[in-house]
């Protein structure tokens, strides 16, 4: 997998954010972090997404995961052979 294959968007103030991002660095899976507090266009394109302004929202292939739902990134991710 590659970074464009994971999208997180997230705050640095979240800690969920950051046991997310704890999680799949500890698994060696890359990714691309996007921080809502600052970068309003990617906010919108998240609320667009899933229509929660809550994060961390997560994109896999382009399957969402709303919050840090462990068992199902780690389902989807067994599914693509990570």
């Amino acid at each position: 997998m590659t970074e464009e294959d994971i999208v997180i968007y997230s705050t640095p103030t979240c800690m969920y954010c950051e046991m997310l991002k704890s999680y799949l660095d500890q698994k060696g899976i890359t990714y691309k972090d996007y921080n809502v507090a600052d970068n309003k266009d990617k906010a919108k394109e998240m609320i667009q997404k899933t229509g929660q302004r809550s994060v961390p929202v997560t994109e896999i292939d382009g399957e969402v995961v709303l919050g840090f739902d462990k068992e199902k990134i780690e389902k989807i991710l067994k599914q693509r052979g990570e």
